[in-house]
């Protein structure tokens, strides 16, 4: 019986398939479906909803691993799909797996998302493998998962000789110094990332060195970690315009190197050092570096506990800086003292927007 309803199904007219089609979802479509037989792939090719299907979202999808597998296979060959979020879905290494081995050999996709989906420094290293062959991806989140400083080791390599992606979103996977130490390492050979999130890491002053020294020169430094006894090799970064570092341990120690990183860079238009503890003396010195910067455009620096003191240090910067667009300083225990010298700085500079808790906006 099962046979004949097979052979009637196969040999059903290709209007009345496209009816059937209309019922199923895009993951029906694109996955299970697409491998019943060579003529099902056929019709399925030639319906108007599998030919413009450029964005997936299975957010929350919950797919596990044998889902991952299916979507994977159809990824190997797929010529129409741009986007795919899978945030949240349950897919760990073992998904992680299956989707660094499609994207080997996927030619189309150019955005994917898989945050959150308890991968481990294994499945960092499947995409860091699917990332030295891929070539059309650009936009890459891991964000949420743990991939932590073995899996940013792992990452790096990727960077080394991936020359397509230019945003990657590591935030939120216990990265710390040695990680980011890799990850600057790999930089010195990529000439195409342009925006890297390590937001809510572990990140301290030490991994702030590495960062602030590369984008001091935007050229090789050579760098002299405090547990080396030897100089580690250079890095430097060519490209990066957007580094997003909040939630991280920097401190007050690590805002300094940012100071003459501010002083030199020509490439950095948006810096996020939001939640970093860097207080009053790490805002003197980002003050004294942005009177010298001339292309920052965005600085976050949202409950870093500044103060009064530490508004009056920005404010005396700011003085000179005709490129910061925007600032913000919101929670920072700013009052009535540091909003007046904030204020006062629109005196001078006539194109920056200041948010801000105390007052909400000071702009001219």
């Amino acid at each position: 019986m099962s046979k004949q309803s097979i052979a009637t199904f196969l040999t059903l007219p290709v209007e009345l398939v496209y009816r059937i089609l209309d019922h199923l979802d895009n993951f029906m479509i694109l996955c299970p479906m697409s491998i019943v037989c060579q003529r099902f792939n056929s019709i399925v090719n030639s319906y108007d909803r599998f030919q413009t299907l450029a964005t997936l979202n299975l957010q929350h999808s919950r797919l596990k691993a044998d889902a991952a597998k299916r979507l994977a296979d159809a990824l190997r060959h797929n010529t129409t799909l741009t986007t795919l979020n899978l945030e949240d879905c349950e897919l760990g290494d073992v998904g992680a797996q299956y989707l660094g081995d499609a994207l080997r050999y996927n030619t189309t996709l150019t955005t994917l998302v898989f945050k959150g989906n308890q991968i481990s420094a294994v499945g960092a290293h499947h995409f860091g493998i699917a990332l030295q062959y891929n070539t059309t991806l650009i936009r890459l989140s891991l964000a949420e998962n743990v991939i932590g400083n073995i899996g940013a080791h792992h990452f790096s390599f990727a960077l080394r000789n991936n020359t397509t992606l230019t945003t990657l979103d590591l935030k939120f996977n216990g990265i710390g110094d040695d990680g980011v130490l890799h990850i600057g390492y790999a930089l010195r050979h990529n000439t195409t990332l342009t925006s890297l999130d390590l937001s809510g890491n572990k990140i301290g002053h030490d991994g702030a060195q590495y960062f602030g020294d590369a984008l001091r020169y935007n050229t090789v430094i050579l760098l002299f970690p405090s547990s080396l006894s030897t100089p580690y090799p250079y890095f430097f970064i060519q490209t990066l315009s957007a580094l997003y570092l909040g939630g991280n341990q920097i401190g007050t120690v690590g805002a300094q190197y940012f100071e003459d990183a501010l002083r030199h860079n020509m490439t950095l238009t948006a810096l996020d050092l939001g939640r970093n503890f860097i207080e009053y003396v790490g805002a003197q010195h980002l003050g004294d570096g942005l009177r010298y910067n001339s292309t920052l455009a965005t600085l976050n620096l949202t409950r870093n506990h500044i103060g009064d003191v530490g508004a009056q240090y920005l404010a005396a910067g700011l003085r000179h800086n005709i490129t910061l667009s925007t600032l913000n300083l919101r929670h920072n225990e700013i009052g009535a003292v540091g909003a007046q010298h904030l204020a006062d700085i629109l005196r001078y500079n006539r194109v920056i927007t200041i948010l801000s808790s105390f007052i909400p906006c000071l702009c001219l």
